[in-house]
């Protein structure tokens, strides 16, 4: 599934925001809180998103279409910017918080923006990744309680592979099949 997606880029505007995911921890370690803890991976998340506006009431929001996820190995900024190019078109419009890892998207990509992260920011206009990182959370809790970062990708491959399908409906499980036998 992972492969799979992997042939597809993401264009146009692309929101994008790293969430922290939990995995089973050293059991003799004592534990970092926040970033760079022993018990959370840090995950890059990217999802494409077309802004809309209502022309009558010129109510503004945005149509989600596709997320990607890749586990990292740690919190340097070249590793995200290795990602990031192979995963997004470089004439789209990049939108993240103001976080320290993004440091070349400017040089990378046609047109980079960046806000302060706030309330109104999470709710408006990072709004798919957060929903993308939250539905996933609550995925793996729900199914699995508990990840081993071995595994952790695998995972969110899978729940990518439904969420970017999940208008296919019953033709979902055919299309599997057609990934699997063409790779």
């Amino acid at each position: 599934m992972g492969k799979r997606d992997d042939k597809y880029v993401l264009i146009g505007g692309v929101e994008l925001d790293e969430g922290y995911f939990e995995k089973i921890a050293p059991k003799k370690v004592k534990l970092k809180r926040g970033r760079g803890s022993q018990s959370k991976s840090n995950v890059v998340v990217m999802a494409e998103s077309t802004p809309l506006e209502n022309i009558e009431t010129g109510e503004k929001t945005s149509h989600f279409r596709y997320a990607k996820m890749k586990v990292l190995t740690s919190h340097k900024a070249s590793e995200i910017n290795d990602v990031i190019e192979k995963s997004i078109n470089k004439s789209s419009i990049i939108i993240t918080d103001k976080s320290t890892s993004y440091v070349d998207f400017s040089k990378m990509f046609e047109t980079y923006i960046s806000f302060k992260s706030d309330k109104t920011v999470t709710k408006t206009t990072l709004k798919w990744v957060h929903v993308t990182i939250s539905n996933a959370k609550r995925n793996l809790l729900g199914f699995y309680h508990m990840v081993s970062n071995n595994y952790l990708q695998n995972y969110l491959n899978e729940f990518c592979y439904r969420l970017n399908r999940r208008y296919f409906g019953e033709n979902l499980f055919n299309r599997m099949i057609i990934a699997v036998v063409g790779n």
